[in-house]
């Protein structure tokens, strides 16, 4: 099973969407809230070069945000590359 991080925001609506997909497709993955925790948001964010959340990756490579998630789902990419270790 793949490692999975996704940096994710309680209130953000693209957060919950890319948690839903991936509990869909019955893989678990971490969870770092960024909510109030601005050393985290900065760490996030360079990692990411991108300050948005969510931010996720899976194993060391870095999908990007909820769109770039639901894109390798519709390409047929995302079950392979959750099968990854």
């Amino acid at each position: 099973m793949a490692n999975i991080i996704i940096y994710t925001s309680a209130w953000c609506p693209y957060c919950i969407r890319a948690k839903q997909l991936l509990t869909q497709k019955g893989v678990t993955f971490q969870e770092i809230s960024v909510d109030g925790k601005s050393d985290v948001r900065a760490e996030m964010s360079q990692k990411a070069n991108s300050n948005s959340v969510p931010q996720i990756w899976i194993n060391d490579f870095h999908v990007g945000g909820c769109d770039d998630l639901v894109a390798l789902e519709n390409e047929g990419k995302l079950d392979k590359l959750l099968a990854t270790h």
